[in-house]
């Protein structure tokens, strides 16, 4: 099992690490460009499905008035002690007994609401972004898996997983117990959240201390958290960078905006580099354009049994 290290100077595959913040230095200027062509041809599109730009919460249309709907709730709701609640009755891990492959096939019937970008079954979101981070990374096969697997925990939505709301599941996630950041989606609604004037949640570390490491900071509860404790527990080989991308992937604050960053510690600052390369292929490979899942799935089954064991407690 390779290790992403916070002093490692490994090649990645065909990427080395100077072409790894050359990737960085590009996504952060893709909203300004029309179209912008990285890696080995992956190009960032000018506009989301609908015709509008990626992750535009301002834009008026009935699927936006939706989506300020569902952050209202979220906000609302996504306190310290229900995360911690949460945590606690799905760690259990005693909803299910299946494969990853079979996880994949059931979010067929998922649809996420608080995306402003896609209405498309998730299953050929993750084949979307898993397809084109192998072209661009073929070598690495973990990051190709990563990227089939980050959202298999919406499988919180159906009914055999607690059938849980869309604001208990979707959604960027943000860290509970400390001040909520400005730059979080619609942090407005904030202010009715039991923990907006509790003191002891309400400052800049709030139950957290500086360089502490996010493993050590509960984030709002949902499937990036719920996948990650799946392939933790059930003793995935993935690389730390893998885990790190499915726990951290909608923590837009953090990736997008430098939030929180004081709470790093020099493995998240290493596993953040990975994440911002993950990022441009999870956000712009939406398309209406579907993938042929008969046809890759042989390759996703190899990788599947390469890091995960057969059957997986859910």
């Amino acid at each position: 099992m390779r290790q992403v290290g916070p002093t490692s100077h490994t090649v990645f595959g065909r990427k080395k690490e100077e072409e790894i913040q050359a990737d960085e230095t590009n996504i952060h200027h893709a909203q300004n460009q029309k179209e912008l062509v990285l890696g080995d041809g992956f190009a960032v599109p000018q506009t989301n499905a609908f015709g509008h730009n990626f992750r535009d919460y301002t834009v008026e249309s009935a699927r936006q008035q939706g989506v300020e709907f569902f952050y209202k709730i979220n906000h609302l709701n996504q306190t310290y002690d229900y995360v911690s609640k949460m945590r606690v009755e799905y760690a259990k891990l005693d909803k299910a007994e299946m494969s990853i492959w079979q996880c994949c096939e059931l979010l067929n019937d998922v649809v996420d609401d608080s995306d402003p970008d896609l209405d498309e079954p998730q299953i050929q979101h993750l084949l979307q972004s898993a397809e084109a981070i192998r072209k661009d990374y073929p070598n690495e096969d973990w990051l190709h898996l990563t990227a089939l697997i980050h959202d298999l925990g919406k499988v919180l939505l159906l009914p055999s997983f607690g059938e849980l709301p869309q604001w208990a599941v979707v959604g960027d996630t943000f860290p509970v117990g400390c001040a909520f950041h400005d730059s979080i989606v619609h942090s407005k609604y904030f202010k009715e959240n039991p923990d907006y004037n509790n003191p002891a949640y309400n400052s800049k570390f709030g139950v957290y201390s500086e360089g502490c490491g996010l493993d050590k900071v509960l984030m709002s509860w949902g499937h990036d958290d719920y996948m990650y404790l799946v392939a933790k527990e059930n003793g995935t080989t993935l690389p730390s960078a893998g885990l790190f991308i499915i726990r951290y992937h909608s923590f837009y604050a953090l990736h997008k905006s430098g939030a929180y960053k004081e709470l790093m510690n020099e493995e998240d600052k290493e596993n953040l580099k990975w994440l911002h390369i993950f990022n441009k292929y999870d956000l712009y490979s939406k398309s209406k354009v579907q993938v042929n899942v008969e046809e890759v799935k042989p390759y996703y089954m190899s990788l599947i049994e390469k890091y995960f064991p057969a059957k997986l407690k859910w």
